[in-house]
């Protein structure tokens, strides 16, 4: 199993976008950036679309995902 580690830029909020995890508070899910990424999309892409993301925010996205898909429900 991995270990998590500190995911200071991932964030809930249950006013926020329905309390699915987010970029620092702001109104990107995880799983917009992660789906764009799947899609093809560089993260020089995502960060053109999105000028107020920072390439660690696409970093910790993807971490957050590979994190939660190894822990054990």
């Amino acid at each position: 199993m991995l270990v998590k580690r500190s995911l200071s830029r991932i964030t809930f909020d249950s006013s926020v976008m329905g309390g699915k995890p987010c970029i620092r508070g702001l109104r990107v899910t995880v799983g917009t950036i992660v789906g764009l990424i799947a899609a093809g999309r560089s993260p020089d892409d995502i960060l053109k679309a999105y000028p107020y993301l920072e390439l660690e925010d696409i970093y910790e996205a993807l971490a957050y995902v590979a994190w939660w898909s190894e822990v054990e429900l």
